[in-house]
Order: C-alpha cells, then sequence, then structure tokens
C-alpha cells in the first residue's frame, strides 16, 4: 500500500467516523426536541464533500505525499479534536439546534464563533496539497468558500431562534 493511499484511507475513516458521530447526535438531539435548519442546504454539502473525496481518491492514489502538508493535516485533526470535545454531543454536521440548551462559549469558540468551519475550509485545501494537487485544492476552496456564507447565515438564525427560546423560557 502506497503512502497517499493510507493517508487517503485514514481521512476515508475520519471522515466516516464523524459522519457516524453525526448522526448518533443528531438523533440524540431530534428525540430531545432539537430542531433541525437548512434541511435543503445539507444534500448540496454532502455532495461537495463526497466529490471531494473521491476526486482525491480517483487522482491521487499514486501521487507522492508532501510531508509538510502532511504535518498541517495533523495539526487541523488536533484543532477539529477540540472543537468536537467542546461541542461533544452537540456536534453534527447538519444544523440542529437544540430550544433551551445554552451555547458553547468554551475552548475555540471563545475566539471564533464557527471554528469548525475555517478548520474544514483549511482541511478542503491542505488535504489536496499533500498530495500535490493544487488545482483540486484551488476549485474546492472556491466552491466552499461560496456556499459557506449560506450555511454560516443558516446557523445564526438557529442559533438565534434557539437563544430567542432559552430568552422566552426565562422570562
Amino acid at each position: 500500500m502506497s503512502y497517499a493511499v493510507a493517508f487517503l484511507a485514514f481521512v476515508t475513516l475520519q471522515r466516516v467516523g464523524e459522519l457516524i458521530w453525526a448522526a448518533q447526535n443528531t438523533t440524540r438531539l431530534i428525540a430531545a426536541g432539537g430542531v433541525e435548519f437548512g434541511r435543503k442546504q445539507y444534500p448540496v454539502m454532502v455532495a461537495l464533500h463526497s466529490t471531494w473525496l473521491a476526486g482525491l481518491w480517483y487522482w491521487g492514489h499514486e501521487r507522492p505525499l508532501h510531508l509538510a502538508f502532511v504535518i498541517l493535516f495533523a495539526l487541523l485533526l488536533c484543532g477539529r479534536a477540540w472543537v468536537l470535545m467542546n461541542l461533544g454531543r452537540y456536534w453534527t454536521t447538519r444544523i440542529v439546534v437544540l430550544p433551551g440548551a445554552p451555547l458553547v462559549a468554551s475552548g475555540p469558540y471563545r475566539v471564533l464563533k464557527h471554528p469548525n468551519y475555517v478548520l474544514v475550509t483549511a482541511e478542503l485545501v491542505i488535504v489536496p496539497l499533500a498530495l500535490g494537487m493544487p488545482i483540486w485544492a484551488a476549485l474546492f476552496f472556491v466552491l466552499n468558500v461560496i456556499g459557506m456564507p449560506f450555511r454560516i447565515r443558516t446557523e445564526n438564525r438557529a442559533l438565534d431562534w434557539a437563544s430567542g427560546m432559552q430568552a422566552h423560557r426565562e422570562a
């Protein structure tokens, strides 16, 4: 097995593991009264990430790995772990808010409102660069930057709505 295949297998397993955990959290949140926002956006996001990964496998599986970018990716994974640990059971790939639940304001959320989106955007660039695929990195950076404002706006609306529900309950 080549280093590129091992790297891609790791990235794929990491993403699949996150999807499983996200699905469990989504189910738990919905059962507890959580409300999903941006349902129509989700298939577009899934298509974007699936196409990104499929292209990495198709064009990148025989390429040499660039160690500097693999190290950057490892650092990004540390940031992702920090985000996931701070969100815990609230982390999903969908936008699901639980009315009355406090907003997470610890860890990276003290500094950025949406740190996971920064890290995911960086991953969409760094992973292809680790495989020597700068055009793929640029393409998915641009596609992600085009779509991200819609997702962030939807998530902000959801968080505002959930916070309004919290304020309503306290009044």
